[in-house]
């Protein structure tokens, strides 16, 4: 059995980045003094009774769909990946529970997903919103992944909606956290791990799972339309390690806002920076770590959403309280995903 089984991390991510999601959902497009005249002191902060959650973790879910289907075929890859989880998209789109405020640019790609059209002409390569690493979480769950594949599926995924080379940069990044944390890597050490992966990764084009994609761009190369993503994402890892440096600085964003540092989290590699921000201001600390990503100026869902599925992989399961864990939203479905990925035997019906 690995940490990560032993641990039961998919689980503990699922459930955590659903449960970041329903605190952040009430307060997202509100500022930290109304969300504190509203919820009281941030370190209070509860979970509402009804916990319901965004698009954020209905989209994670069908992600997550869409990978079990196209694992139970084979081996994961381009071709085998992008049909089942299109379709989960197109489906999402369709359902009468996408009325969580959806982001545009998700909505207008899974409209032009929903034809015939080559999944690339549907991809907004102008967007790097957030939209997409907010639900990569299930590519560094899934067990058994090269390192290859996990950023190919990271990216493709991405890709389906949000093209900008930023969005694919910190999904890989988002996925890579998540499975590092997951197999036990100290959060000490993440954000090194982390800015190294990037420097690595910085003109390597997935040309199996991007296809033609950087041609929609005005890049004049593949290696430089990717070099433009991870580059934000580096300057964005760089001041977050300066940041958690800097004790006094440090001190004053717990009780400020850390979207002062990495930015509100309304574009990709801000709400990858400002997540892992308030996750690794309190690493052994969970419900901390998404309070105060749930109290902060910018896309305040997104933002837990993603500190929830890093502290969920760090801890497990264990890290979050029974009575949050029964009222969140898809309780079961988040369950089952992450248990068949951490390979726990279900009993009964």
């Amino acid at each position: 059995m690995t940490a990560a089984q032993a641990k039961r991390a998919a689980t503990g991510a699922m459930v955590g980045l659903a449960l970041g999601d329903a605190l952040g959902f009430p307060t997202e497009f509100n500022d930290v003094p109304s969300i504190l005249a509203k919820c009281g002191p941030w370190r209070e902060m509860e979970l509402p009774k009804k916990a319901f959650v965004s698009d954020d973790t209905q989209m994670t879910l069908a992600l997550g769909r869409g990978l079990r289907t196209a694992l139970a075929r084979g081996p994961l890859g381009p071709r085998r990946m992008e049909r089942p989880v299109r379709e989960e998209f197109v489906d999402w789109y369709h359902s009468p529970e996408n009325n969580r405020a959806p982001g545009r640019t998700c909505m207008v790609a899974c409209r032009l997903l929903d034809s015939d059209l080559p999944w690339q002409k549907a991809s907004q390569v102008g967007s790097k919103g957030c939209g997409a690493n907010m639900r990569v979480a299930p590519v560094g769950l899934v067990p058994g992944l090269s390192e290859r594949e996990r950023a190919g599926a990271a990216q493709l995924q991405s890709a389906l909606t949000h093209g900008h080379p930023t969005g694919l940069a910190a999904s890989d990044l988002t996925a890579r956290a998540v499975y590092l944390l997951a197999q036990g890597v100290e959060p000490a050490g993440l954000v090194g791990q982390l800015r190294s992966y990037a420097l690595e990764s910085r003109e390597r084009y997935e040309s199996l799972w991007l296809g033609d994609l950087w041609t929609y761009s005005q890049d004049p190369t593949p290696s430089h339309f990717m070099a433009r993503g991870w580059d934000e994402c580096l300057a964005v890892l760089e001041g977050l390690e300066a940041a958690l440096r800097d004790r006094s600085a440090r001190a004053a964003l717990e009780e400020t806002d850390p979207c002062l540092v990495t930015g509100d989290g309304w574009v990709a590699e801000e709400a990858l920076g400002t997540a892992l921000l308030c996750f690794l201001m309190f690493p052994e600390e969970p419900l901390l770590a998404l309070r105060r990503a749930a109290c902060t100026k910018g896309d305040s869902d997104s933002i837990a959403c993603l500190a929830g599925a890093f502290a969920g992989a760090h801890l497990g399961v264990g890290a979050w309280p029974g009575e949050w864990v029964e009222r969140v939203e898809y309780r079961g479905e988040l369950v089952g995903l992450g248990e068949g990925w951490d390979g726990v035997e279900r009993t009964g019906s």
